[in-house]
């Protein structure tokens, strides 16, 4: 059985849906890791999604790095989910 690829934003959503999920703050290897994408497919996504104001890198006191979710990559979730709804709903 052949898996269906991920669209952009599939992965956009389940890129935020996976920080979300961790209490809004995952390092990058098991955030890489959960979303199931090469190194440098992820690296891309991320340096977008850091760019656009979706996700936020933030440093611990040992400089670990970690990634937040912004306002505006809660905002995008949620509307994310209503028109997955809404698509569910009409059977498409």
């Amino acid at each position: 059985m052949k898996k269906e690829r991920r669209y952009k934003l599939e992965i956009i959503y389940d890129i935020l849906k996976i920080i979300a999920s961790h209490g809004n703050s995952i390092l990058p290897t098991p955030l890489l890791r959960f979303s199931n994408l090469s190194t440098q497919n992820f690296n891309r996504y991320m340096a977008e999604l850091v760019e656009k104001g979706f996700v936020r890198e933030v440093f611990d006191e040992d400089g670990r790095r970690y990634y937040t979710l912004t306002d505006r990559g809660f905002k995008f979730l949620e509307k994310y989910r209503r028109i997955q709804e809404l698509i569910d709903e009409f059977g498409l």
